[in-house]
């Protein structure tokens, strides 16, 4: 008998393992309590104050399934959308770091090393009454980290009662589009999946090398695998690359499409369409024509563009007249009839054209628009914003783009229209009245949000994506807006102005490479409970998903499948925990850019305990800071809402002491857990900045801030949540200090990067005579390196953040001390001590029952800072 070990797997690739890769940010650390999610328009499990029943993840055989994975006693789910990325470090590290000046070398990504935790290997698991020799495919140690995957902490408490604990829960952030470098490994084959519950072979199942059957690690049942596993020994199963990493990728190369012709450069088969807005003034009109400019010119040359600007008609342009720009007009106070676009679809113009062939005409076409000339302000001017977007998903589904050259092929990849908004939507379907006086105001504010969210759902089947950039000082009415874009995958942004940040926003939106028809499912241990998920899609419907007989998975709908997402998992334990570990796998089906079928599977494992203390020194603080955030903001959709918030997160702080802190010795005073300590200046960044706080001035600033947090990745989450000081020194290096006001000191300049907006502050010359010029030379130096490293550190960020630089005693200084903890007027040996090592709270038991009016003191560096004891 041959006992050679088998030949590696069609498709194995022999690039290192992605579990190899450090999790970024493990040693932040996680926690965040369940909470109920009013908001009908976001993808959340709720759980009303009357019935706290969660969403299971697994359920018995016996309960009743609603065909999308979910028992039907479940309560109803709903979702968030908008999205965003970037790659920082961790925010508070007193330590001097030196940052490279030059904009050649972007900031990379900042892992950080995380300690391994040792766990037992899983036991050898009975069927019925006999022990079967299973053994493990790679006999793992230690736990693996996912770079995918962020968990609030490395264990799972046993204890039911303990691990439920509403201030400090227990939960996941989730990237299931997230591209890293190596990436996880390919295989061009079906996977092997559980017949039983759906669950896919990974490297914690136990396999019968013998047979080479498998056990599943969520339903424990046995599955064949047409004998593919057999080996000799188990040190062969390692050839296999899903029982060996964390994270495997599963490809089918056939298309879908039918006439779709695959491209070595996706963006060239999906076309941009601008959609622009002809009804402003001249001064914002200048500078959006700059921002198109640029624009323009920075496609790729094969890359298919088409133009439509709006107001009270749609001129649709015609690429079809060589160096000429000439347009087709509808008109826009009704959705275009179908005689028309029959019209334009089947007609001898040529609405998409490639930009080597057509970017004179684009130029000029841009050039050609003139500044709104009559006399109306700017919110009452008519504005067809629906109905041209209707019309350019008519243009990209129809075959024009290509009839010049006698072939006809639909587009690959996701396509995109690109909105350039400086006003509401006044005319036309989806528009409402210009006044808010107007009597029917609330009745077609409803219609126009059903319509919008329509359109939206119109573009998502039909793998176009909406973002809608909006600029200037008119309101833009966002909630009439944020349908359309959730719905289709997109974004919704705000901008002072069609200056730079628009335009940098206008090309990384349309170079952002999206995966469409994506699925999200989510399987756990017996154990676990899915009870709330934030993120940017919707349940799926039941047939729109593969069904097992027990199959107890969550399954999600994704809109667009991208690296700027993640998904927020809130979760609990079922009861009382018996085993050593549990398992969740999470696994995305999507098409890629290419149109191939893609599965991305990725199975964690995570030990139990039963010591407190055990637990609290796993968890991960910047990763509880953002899920507590996310459930947090995703209750505050109002004004109102959002002050109510703020003292949810004071009760929550204050819960989190009387539950996890320690009494101190001869004293009634409570100590904050030491293993959470920065845990409660981040939320007081929360509690203070513009995302509950009152920074921002307009609620369609906050609305467009709230719905992009609850949808970005991890590192723009917590970078929008605490701010990152870091002060200019001698020499072109950066020092990173805690973000206290008392970092503004007359002899260095500072830069404060704070996700979607990063200040630069610069101190005041006040002296004259000879050693002015010299101070100057200086304070120009120290701008043009904070300048540097600002376009450094934003790089790669979508939405790309408005840079703002300003001296000290300026007006303009407010925007950057607003965001900064008062500490100004604390004692000098407090504002020492808190430079290098923040404190940890410390409250006496009366305290803790109530101190409402001094929990937020003004003249505090802290919140949490008072009868504190300093180490």
């Amino acid at each position: 008998m041959d006992n050679s070990p088998p030949p590696p797997p069609p498709g194995y690739s022999s690039s290192s393992s992605s579990s190899s890769i450090p999790s970024p940010h493990p040693e932040s650390r996680l926690n965040m309590p369940p909470f109920t999610s009013p908001v009908a328009t976001r993808f959340s499990p709720q759980i009303s104050p009357q019935d706290h029943r969660p969403l299971s993840s697994s359920r018995t055989t016996s309960s009743a399934s609603t065909g999308s994975g979910i028992s039907s006693g479940s309560p109803l789910t709903h979702f968030s959308s908008p999205p965003g990325p970037p790659i920082f470090s961790s925010p508070l590290r007193p330590a001097a770091v030196p940052f490279q000046t030059s904009p050649a070398s972007p900031q990379p990504v900042a892992f950080s090393s995380g300690s391994v935790l040792p766990t037992s290997s899983p036991p050898h698991i009975a069927n019925g009454s006999s022990v079967l020799p299973l053994h493990h495919a790679t006999g793992i140690e230690g736990i693996i980290e996912s770079p995918y995957v962020l968990f609030s902490a490395h264990k799972v408490l046993k204890q039911k009662k303990q691990a439920n604990a509403s201030s400090l829960g227990f939960g996941a952030l989730v990237s299931p589009g997230r591209e890293i470098t190596p990436g996880p490994q390919v295989i061009q084959r079906d996977p092997h999946r559980c017949q039983n519950c759906g669950a896919y072979a990974n490297l914690y199942c136990e396999v019968l090398i013998g047979s080479g059957q498998w056990q599943c690690v969520i339903c424990k049942k046995l599955n064949s695998s047409d004998g593919e596993y057999i080996a000799a020994n188990k040190e062969d199963l390692q050839h296999w690359p899903e029982l060996s990493s964390s994270a495997i990728d599963y490809v089918q190369s056939g298309n879908r499409r039918p006439g779709y012709v695959p491209v070595s450069d996706s963006r060239m088969s999906a076309p941009i369409f601008l959609v622009i807005d002809e009804c402003l003034d001249e001064a914002h009109l200048q500078h959006l024509q700059g921002s198109l400019h640029a624009f323009i010119d920075s496609l790729p040359h094969n890359m298919r563009i088409g133009i439509i600007t709006y107001g009270r008609t749609i001129s649709v342009y015609d690429f079809s007249e060589g160096s000429m720009a000439s347009a087709d007009v509808l008109p826009g106070g009704s959705s275009p009839t179908e005689e028309s676009l029959k019209t334009l679809i089947y007609g001898t113009g040529v609405y998409l054209s490639p930009i080597h062939a057509s970017l004179a005409v684009a130029h000029t076409i841009v050039s050609s628009l003139r500044p709104y000339k009559l006399n109306l302000s700017e919110a009452s001017r008519d504005r067809c914003l629906g109905a041209a977007v209707e019309v350019a998903i008519s243009v990209i589904q129809g075959p024009s783009a290509e009839i010049s050259r006698g072939i006809i092929k639909r587009p690959g990849g996701n396509c995109r229209i690109l909105v350039c908004v400086g006003g509401p939507n006044t005319y036309g379907p989806g528009s409402v009245p210009s006044s808010f006086n107007h009597p029917n105001y609330p009745y077609m504010e409803r219609t126009a949000l059903k319509w919008m969210e329509h359109l939206g759902q119109q573009a998502h089947r039909n793998n176009i994506i909406v973002d809608i950039l909006c600029a200037g000082t008119c309101p833009v009415r966002v909630p009439i807006l944020q349908p359309l874009a959730r719905s289709s995958g997109g974004v919704l942004l705000l901008h002072d102005d069609f200056g730079e940040a628009f335009g940098v926003n206008l090309q990384r939106a349309s170079m952002r490479a999206a995966g469409s028809h994506g699925l999200f499912e989510i399987r756990c241990s017996d154990d676990i409970l899915v009870t709330q998920v934030i993120g940017p899609g919707e349940e799926a419907p039941a047939d729109a998903h593969e069904t097992f007989k027990n199959d107890s998975s969550l399954c999600i709908q994704m809109h667009s499948v991208e690296e700027t997402q993640s998904f927020s998992l809130c979760m609990e334990t079922n009861g009382d925990i018996r085993n050593d570990h549990v398992y969740f796998q999470f696994a995305v089906r999507y098409w890629n850019v290419y149109q191939a079928d893609t599965s991305r599977v990725i199975t964690v494992r995570l030990p139990t305990v039963d010591s407190v203390s055990q637990y609290l020194g796993s968890i991960q603080e910047d990763v509880v800071a953002v899920l507590i955030a996310k459930r947090t903001l995703l209750r505050a959709k109002t004004a109102s809402e959002a002050i109510d918030m703020r003292i949810v997160v004071d009760e929550r702080v204050k819960d989190i002491t009387s539950r996890f802190g320690s009494l101190l010795s001869k004293s009634k005073l409570i100590r904050f857990p030491k293993e959470l300590s920065s845990l409660p200046e981040i939320l007081f960044h929360l509690r203070r900045g513009p995302l509950l706080g009152s920074i921002v001035g307009h609620e369609d600033e906050r609305s467009v801030l709230r719905n992009l947090f609850l949808n970005a990745s991890f590192d723009l989450s917590l970078r929008m949540l605490a701010p990152r000081c870091l002060m200019h020194r001698e020499g072109g290096t950066f020092e990173e200090l805690p973000a206290y006001d008392v970092a503004m000191q007359s002899n260095a300049a500072v830069v404060l990067d704070h996700g979607t907006d990063i200040f630069i502050w610069l101190i005041h010359i006040g002296i004259v005579g000879n050693e002015l010029a010299a101070e100057e030379g200086k304070n120009a130096s120290a701008l043009a390196a904070c300048r540097t490293l600002a376009e450094e550190l934003s790089e790669q960020r979508f939405p790309a953040p408005r840079i703002l630089s300003f001296k000290e005693g300026t007006s303009q200084a407010r925007y950057f001390v607003s965001r900064l903890i008062p500490a100004h007027k604390d004692p000098p040996y407090e504002q020492n001590i808190r430079k290098f090592k923040p404190p940890w709270i410390e409250l006496s038991q009366n305290q803790v029952n109530g101190y409402d009016d001094m929990f937020f003191p003004s003249t505090s560096i802290l919140y949490f800072t008072w009868q504190s004891q300093k180490c």
